[in-house]
């Protein structure tokens, strides 16, 4: 396939589509059939909140939602409500609309809990305007409550979470139920758990944003989600590490090209992250590092994800907390929690990741990856979107996905022959003399600890790449070679050698970043200025 290096790029192109086209077209139609579909959908806006209708309408018709899967109910127009108005106002209306569609069947289990056992309608999607949270009842003041005892007595927990089991007549709110979809290899609708819903919103600092979540999620799908993935791996805690570690084994087996940063510092300021498509990162609070760089924006239809307790605390102010800010800088699907969930209940990001690009939609696959109900989750972004659908190679082929196209192609041709890969990647970079090649060898080369042959190619990438900000990405690449060998003299003259060079461009921040904490970890190195 790549082999042939005496055709034209457009040959290259060609040959690399059409030759896994049969086994694609196969793939897609098989998980198609499978996945959450339109007619398994309600829509539920806020009578009382501005645009709520106009956005579910709009949604409606961009994924053919049937006229009689659109529910109005009369909310509160704040974000946090009591228990007694989630149960009075949102839980009872929305059973009562379930019986009287007969969409549902319910009877008693062996417990005595009331539950379906019979339902049509699989996912709820919640239009900006719904309310967020459900605020916590009281705890007797007398009573001194461990952290281990928050989490079995606390009631608070996210509107969308507690919805995920409104079917289910529980006799109290009390701590985090075990999802019984968690992990699962099986869509969804293979499950058989009709008690159990799944729950999206759609929901942003903006009305506009949320169009462009919805409009981005559908026009993606025509192409397929294309570009380069960044993780941010923080080193603070083994299980939130692994799970990003994981992805990037995933990303790696799978054609992905990715940028994986390993200091205990989120990534620098206005790190320069183009073409991305991915992210995954943790753990600050607030919004920092490239995003802070007014340029950044992510290609359309990204997904992104970063790791903190309060992620999804509020969804107005896109300069705090995460998961707002990442909509506002163009990412089409994200998740978060709105009150401390503990690690261990939050999304796990690899299992997320992995059914993602199964072909999973967004619902199916975030749900997978939530260790409980009734707690304190959000998913935010269209329930149906697959940003992985044309992951096999089908799709409108764009000019600009061409090489994130072939290095998916060559995973996909010898994903067991890590040498023959690279090698006809590296003839593949000989006739398209192309930096996103060079880089995401350079970075494959990284993954294996082979940091001379990583060098090379950062340095062929730098010299490939047009665009400046994409050259600096490069030297910050090599700089972070240097910084994890502990060669800190050699670290702080590349850092300072690229200021000298780079010293108008915005993203340059981050050099200045890196030279502050480089230095700090050597204090004998603060007067070194050769």
């Amino acid at each position: 396939m790549l082999a042939l290096m005496n055709c034209d790029t457009s040959s290259i192109f060609r040959t690399v589509t059409v030759a896994i086209c049969f086994l694609c077209l196969v793939f897609t139609a098989q998980t198609h059939a499978q996945t959450l579909d339109a007619s398994q959908v309600l829509v539920i806006y806020n009578k009382a909140a501005p645009d709520s209708k106009k956005l579910a309408e709009l949604y409606q018709v961009e994924r053919k939602i049937p006229d009689d899967q659109i529910l109005g109910l009369s909310l509160p127009t704040v974000s946090d409500i009591s228990r007694e108005e989630y149960d009075i106002q949102l839980l009872k209306p929305l059973r009562d609309h379930f019986t009287t569609n007969g969409w549902w069947k319910r009877g008693k289990d062996r417990n005595g809990l009331m539950r379906p056992t019979a339902n049509r309608i699989r996912a709820l999607v919640l239009m900006r305007g719904v309310p967020l949270r459900i605020k916590a009842k009281p705890i007797d003041s007398k009573e001194k409550l461990s952290a281990e005892r928050i989490i079995v007595t606390s009631d608070q927990a996210s509107v969308d979470s507690e919805l995920s089991l409104f079917g289910v007549e529980f006799p109290h709110y009390r701590g985090p139920v075990p999802n019984d979809f968690f992990n699962s290899q099986n869509l969804f609708s293979k499950a058989r758990l009709p008690h159990l819903v799944l729950v999206n919103r759609i929901d942003a600092p903006t009305f506009d944003i949320c169009k462009n979540m919805i409009a981005d999620a559908v026009r993606t799908e025509i192409h397929g989600l294309w570009g380069q993935a960044y993780v941010d791996i923080a080193n603070k805690f083994p299980q939130g590490d692994t799970w990003l570690k994981n992805i990037v084994y995933q990303n790696i087996k799978s054609g992905i090209p990715t940028v994986t940063d390993h200091f205990g510092d989120t990534l620098p300021p206005s790190y320069p992250m183009s073409n991305a498509s991915i992210y995954y990162g943790w753990y600050e609070r607030d919004v920092n590092g490239p995003f802070l760089n007014p340029s950044f924006k992510f290609r359309p239809g990204a997904i992104a994800f970063h790791i903190h307790s309060f992620s999804a605390e509020q969804l107005t102010d896109p300069n705090k907390n995460w998961a707002a800010a990442l909509l506002l800088r163009g990412a089409a699907a994200t998740v978060g929690n709105v009150y401390e969930p503990f690690l261990q209940n939050s999304h796990h990001f690899d299992i997320l990741h992995d059914r993602l690009l199964k072909g999973w939609t967004f619902a199916e696959a975030a749900a997978a990856a939530m260790p409980a109900h009734s707690w304190q989750g959000v998913v935010l972004g269209d329930p149906l979107y697959r940003p992985f659908i044309h992951f096999s190679g089908t799709g409108e082929i764009l000019e600009e996905d061409r090489d994130f196209r072939i290095i998916r192609a060559a995973s996909r041709q010898w994903p067991d022959d890590d040498t023959l890969r690279i090698e006809k990647l590296v003839l593949a970079n000989q006739k398209l003399s192309s930096g996103r090649l060079a880089e995401s060898l350079a970075n494959e080369y990284l993954s294996q600890k082979d940091t001379s042959n990583a060098q090379i190619w950062f340095i062929k990438a730098r010299d490939s790449y047009k665009e400046n900000c994409d050259k600096l990405r490069q030297d910050l690449q090599l700089i972070a070679i240097e910084r994890t060998k502990k060669n800190d003299l050699i670290a702080i003259q590349l850092i300072k050698s690229a200021q000298k060079t780079y010293h108008n461009l915005p993203e340059a921040a981050a050099l200045a970043n890196w030279l502050d904490i480089v230095q700090k970890s050597m204090p004998s190195a603060a007067g070194y200025t050769h």
